[in-house]
């Protein structure tokens, strides 16, 4: 949701690593057939049937750090090692209390005041209580690069305090006592409970010194092994609600070998593969989980160096560029920069390409300027050493540009977090991916604000901040859509992201073996729901 996305927080599924047709899937009321069918053979959780459950995962350095963490793959195991005042229901994604028992919002709707649940532990058997919560915060915002730290601004106090200009007095997070946390905010943030289900926000054993310990935990699970490459959790007793925790233990393993993965999955070695998966090689195709997901990969351009910082260069590129084919890999093309949720409309997307309006365009912006016509322009495009599709991607950028006098040079990067090394890198254009942490259009448009941790291009502009804004102190949801879909129009206008494709997530998983899993909108499926069903299911040899 996420810095990516949850969602990140979140990591792009490049469609090019594996093949597939949308016709193996059925289409989505088969799909939801299978579903309700399967959940009615599940009238009953069988303790007996409960055994290791092993995931299959793309590999990546896992950052395990619940203040730093900043991709999606890393946000569905923190959501199961640490909980918040709120968690995520595993279907329709609506906050549910958790560490909160209940809370109140006041009349002028910038008083929370939340009542914490009785006897909370941590996994080492430490209190939990409102003072953990505030403590918890207080580190986030203490924390050097914390990605979304910026989100709690809505905190009366929080910008000054995370810039080091207040103590921790001056922040509107009280806990009056043990059980009471009264958070005192800026402006009415209608989705305030919503982002508190974040595990950025959750609750973790933290010092004053912003020291998080990272092998104490709040969740339904606790890490017992972590080899780098492999991860196993096992079910945290201390949780305030383990009764209701089925699995005794999870193994996480990272493998991009799709065709061995679906042999894995085939055998019965492997009940979840995310991601990575030969759907061809796979022998029960009712098991392909495909949807589309509240997330964009996208290109956006850096502020730091002319003549790119103006828009008017910006623009004139974006109509050079020859879309259907930047575009041709995606399976859900992007003409915007935010997924079109109901009821958010009114955006006019990027799609025109002229070659004879780009040259006037670029001439126009020169002469104000005054850079001569034959001068040459450099633009740097920053990209991973190993992602083909970006070097793809320049390619086409190389190509439309070069007759506007512009000749496009690529910088890589041999890191594996490739998005965490966008903020110290001088380049003019980024990739991005992001799935939205929550659902609404601010989990996206939180990237360009000007005072955001997650803003990785320091764009500003005054009209956007000033729609943002306003969104955020709407609590008529029409109009707070409105405002933003303005915001985003902005955006748009001003050159400053150029959308690719919205993402789709793709699974390995069956619904009539394994309980909890949902199909949902930002690719969320936490683990604290899952368990094992009585299913007969024979097992098959692997097909070559």
């Amino acid at each position: 949701m996420k810095q990516i996305a949850r969602q990140i927080f979140l990591i792009f599924f490049s469609f090019c690593l594996v093949n597939f047709t949308f016709s193996q899937t059925g289409d989505e009321s088969q799909i939801e057939e299978l579903e309700n069918n399967a959940s009615a053979g599940a009238n009953e959780i069988v303790d007996s049937l409960q055994r290791n459950f092993t995931i299959l995962v793309a590999q990546q350095p896992w950052n395990l750090d619940v203040h730093t963490a900043t991709y999606s793959s890393e946000a569905q195991i923190l959501d199961s090692l640490y909980e918040g005042l709120f968690s995520y229901d595993p279907k329709t994604l609506e906050p549910v209390p958790a560490i909160a028992e209940s809370f109140k919002i006041s009349r002028d709707k910038k008083r929370w005041t939340f009542t914490i649940r009785e006897n909370l532990e941590f996994s080492n058997g430490e209190k939990i209580n409102a003072y953990t919560v505030k403590n918890s915060w207080l580190a986030l915002l203490k924390t050097e690069n914390a990605p979304y730290a910026s989100m709690l601004d809505c905190i009366k106090g929080a910008v000054s305090y995370r810039e080091g200009k207040v103590s921790d007095s001056e922040v509107g997070i009280n806990a009056r006592n043990e059980k009471t946390l009264v958070v005192t905010l800026i402006n009415p943030t209608a989705h305030l409970a919503k982002l508190l289900c974040h595990h950025a926000f959750a609750v973790c054993l933290s010092d004053q010194n912003g020291f998080t310990n990272t092998s104490v935990f709040s969740g339904a699970f606790k890490i017992k092994e972590n080899t780098g490459s492999s991860l196993i959790l096992e079910k945290n007793e201390k949780y305030w609600d383990s009764k209701n925790v089925h699995l005794p233990q999870i193994t996480i393993k990272q493998s991009n070998e799709l065709k061995e993965n679906s042999w894995s999955y085939n055998e019965g070695s492997a009940d979840w593969i995310s991601g990575m998966v030969d759907t061809n090689a796979l022998l029960n195709k009712n098991s392909i989980r495909i949807s589309a997901v509240f997330g964009t990969e996208f290109l956006f351009f850096s502020c730091k160096n002319k003549p790119w910082n103006d828009p008017d260069f910006r623009n004139a590129l974006l109509t050079a560029v020859p879309w259907d084919v930047l575009r041709a890999s995606g399976l859900v093309k992007a003409t915007t920069f935010i997924y079109p949720l109901a009821g958010y409309h009114g955006v006019n997307g990027i799609t025109d390409t002229s070659a004879e309006d780009a040259l006037e365009m670029m001439q126009d912006a020169r002469k104000k300027l005054g850079i001569p016509e034959n001068e040459k322009l450099t633009i740097t495009f920053g990209i991973s050493s190993v992602s083909e599709r970006q070097k793809s991607q320049a390619e086409v950028l190389k190509n439309a540009w070069e007759p506007l006098g512009v000749e496009l040079k690529v910088q890589t990067t041999p890191e594996d977090r490739y998005i965490d090394s966008i903020s110290g890198w001088n380049a003019d254009i980024f990739s991005y991916s992001w799935i939205g942490d929550f659902a609404d259009p601010i989990a996206f448009l939180e990237l360009f604000r000007a005072n955001s941790t997650l803003n990785p291009s320091k764009w500003q502009n005054e009209k956007f901040e000033e729609l943002i804004q306003k969104a955020n102190e709407s609590t008529d949801n029409g109009e707070h859509y409105k405002l933003l879909a303005q915001a985003e129009q902005i955006l748009l206008d001003d050159g400053e992201v150029m959308p690719i494709t919205h993402s789709i997530s793709l699974h390995a998983v069956n619904l009539q073996q394994v309980g909890g899993w949902y199909v949902n909108a930002l690719d969320i499926h936490p683990f604290k729901y899952l368990y094992l069903k009585d299913a007969k299911v024979e097992s098959a040899p692997n097909i070559i």
